[in-house]
């Protein structure tokens, strides 16, 4: 069964995208970033620039089927087409279809209220159905990092 976490409270959720993905990357994981498209453009710019030091391979899911093979991230508005990664990044709103085939989903969500009533409903769906679903309330790192 999908481990499933929520991560919120998120003050910039492309940055902390970028973070957690490169995480990801560097333990080895196969990574699937579902967004919404202008967000998946926006994620994709900032993977080549959010870090002098580090490079995190990836590719949009409309790249040649060769390079979204052997690319350890993919960025994509529809998981249908993403092999089974060991990780599902969702950045966006609705309920991620076919987010069972993963073995981990982290959901992110910002401070904004629709944001917030959104994840409200997938935390519901996800527990009706017998998943185990963490949280991790980023509010307080934002404040220690703000003293």
């Amino acid at each position: 069964m999908t481990e499933i976490a929520f991560h919120f409270n998120l003050l910039n959720k492309m940055a902390y995208a970028c973070r957690l993905v490169r995480k990801a990357y560097g333990r080895g994981q196969a990574v699937g970033v579902l967004a919404p498209a202008d967000a998946l453009h926006e994620l994709d710019q900032q993977l080549w620039t959010f870090s002098a030091l580090d490079f995190v391979p990836h590719c949009l899911s409309d790249a040649p089927r060769a390079v979204v093979t052997a690319s350890p991230v993919v960025l994509t508005s529809d998981c249908a087409g993403l092999d089974s990664s060991e990780l599902l990044v969702h950045v966006g709103l609705p309920l991620p279809s076919g987010f069972e085939r993963f073995k981990r989903l982290i959901e992110l969500v910002g401070t904004e209220a629709n944001d917030r009533t959104e994840a409200r409903k997938r935390w519901r769906y996800y527990t009706e159905r017998g998943y185990t679903v963490r949280s991790f309330d980023l509010a307080e790192r934002n404040t220690r990092r703000a003293q």
